[in-house]
């Protein structure tokens, strides 16, 4: 009998947590979102309980609406995270950055700068998000369609992989009595040329620790599927039922497979936000309590916008109107339609009333948990035991007594299971997931580690 699957997880960073009233928690919140002593304590605790990475999502341009409700995303991904690296040793960095805005070269030299600094830890995460507040950031009048945001996205990672491969460690000759510190015939200079981006040359950074830094991409679409099984070796996708996330999960297995891939090498990781707590009743009184700071004009207006009605259309303690709903589907803006899909799903399933989609987590649009550890462990277990993902990443309620529920609570539970590492077996990112240190295809002589995690 093969051996269970290690389960995978990675923690989204928000300084003050993810629920939207957890900075109301905290004794300093004003300086939250720019306090790099949180950053780091965060991070050490999340190594403390041998987590696979830190994830950090970001947006570009200015404030976005949460901004003006809630302690934002406010530091740059790369620089913290090179910050990060710095504190500690093992644990992975996943850095989000847009296909939409800015140069593939400045990219690619950031995330390999990044790799070599944290010595085989870092991951580049590609959105393809495109804001009004990040278009007017960057002087754009008006962004892509969708079939458009994907061929920018295609050919910004062809030059952003091209780039990690152009300069080879043989390349780095260092010969004195020659006089040659790099050998010319052996880079492997880029030259491409298409409708978004040109680009020739080589990377100024060398061929990283990885081989290549993981790629994470971030989405759930068709075309979104279709570029993660191209160029991605992890999926972070939101899912909120599992019938729907074991579809996705066959689904982005078999594009990938199609794309000459091996399936195995190739990961699913859905958000997930849980609220612990020791007993049932204490972790649904937890969420009690942190759900009485929201603003619920605000997530009954939201819930509203993702259905294109009004919040007169959706009495809050009134049965969800699927009339109504079902009536307005064509007028839903796209970058409501997935979150509405999820929302619905949940909502018929368990019956809920406008009040409850709303308290579900719409903003942050991942699954919620409410549970005890043991719960949560049998939870988790069951996704990753009936192919809906390889792990998750974990969206903390409140920082950092959320994180420490899990590294203190839910992690001995996945060791005692087997289904945990109890250390780190090894340095890079890539070892943490269980996938190959990279190795271009151009080299004959492959790689010894076979990327068995631990």
């Amino acid at each position: 009998m093969p051996s269970p699957k290690s389960v995978r997880l990675g923690v989204n960073v928000l300084a003050s947590g993810r629920h939207d009233a957890a900075w109301k928690t905290l004794p300093a919140p004003r300086s939250v979102s720019t306090d790099i002593d949180e950053f780091i304590r965060i991070a050490r605790l999340a190594e403390r309980g041998k987590l696979d990475a830190l994830f950090l999502a970001d947006g570009p341009g200015g404030l976005v609406d949460e901004s003006f409700y809630r302690p934002w995303r406010a530091l740059d991904p790369i620089t913290l995270l090179s910050a990060l690296s710095q504190a500690t040793s093992h644990i992975g960095l996943v850095a989000t950055t847009s296909t939409i805005f800015g140069h593939p070269y400045v990219v690619a030299r950031q995330i390999a700068s990044l790799d070599h600094i944290s010595k085989g830890r870092a991951a580049w995460n590609i959105i393809t998000s495109q804001t009004p507040v990040a278009l007017a950031a960057y002087g754009i009048e008006s962004g892509f369609n969708q079939d458009e945001r994907y061929r920018r996205a295609s050919e910004f990672a062809e030059i952003v992989t091209g780039l990690w491969d152009s300069l080879p460690d043989a390349a780095i000759v260092a010969d004195a009595e020659r006089h040659v510190f790099v050998d010319e015939t052996a880079l492997r200079p880029i030259d491409v040329s298409g409708s978004h981006f040109r680009s020739k040359g080589v990377l100024s950074a060398p061929v990283t620790p990885q081989g290549r830094p993981v790629i994470f991409q971030a989405g759930q679409s068709e075309d979104s599927k279709a570029f993660g099984a191209r160029y991605a070796d992890v999926l972070f996708t939101g899912q909120r039922l599992i019938e729907g996330a074991q579809k996705f999960y066959s689904d982005v297995k078999a594009l990938a497979l199609g794309n000459g891939r091996n399936p195995d090498q190739f990961l699913v990781m859905p958000g997930l936000f849980p609220i612990i707590g020791s007993t049932e009743a204490e972790a649904h009184k937890r969420k009690a309590e942190l759900d009485a700071g929201l603003d619920i004009v605000f997530l009954h207006q939201e819930l509203a916008r993702h259905f294109a009605l009004e919040p007169d259309d959706l009495p809050l303690d009134a049965p969800l109107p699927y009339d109504k709903i079902d009536a307005a589907e064509p007028r839903v803006p796209i970058a409501s339609r997935w979150p509405r899909k999820q929302i619905l799903s949940e909502a018929t399933q368990y019956r809920w009333t406008a009040r409850q989609a709303a308290l579900s987590n719409i903003i942050g649009g991942h699954r919620m948990f409410v549970g005890t550890p043991e719960q949560f462990v049998a939870d988790m277990l069951t996704w990753i035991d009936t192919a809906a993902c390889d792990g998750f990443n974990l969206n903390i309620d409140v920082q950092t007594s959320g994180l420490e529920d899990i590294v203190d609570e839910v992690i001995p539970l996945l060791q005692k299971a087997g289904r945990f590492r109890h250390d780190y077996a090894g340095q890079t990112l890539r070892h943490h997931l269980g996938l190959n240190h990279y190795v271009d295809p151009r080299d004959a002589a492959p790689i010894a580690h076979t990327g068995s995690g631990g």
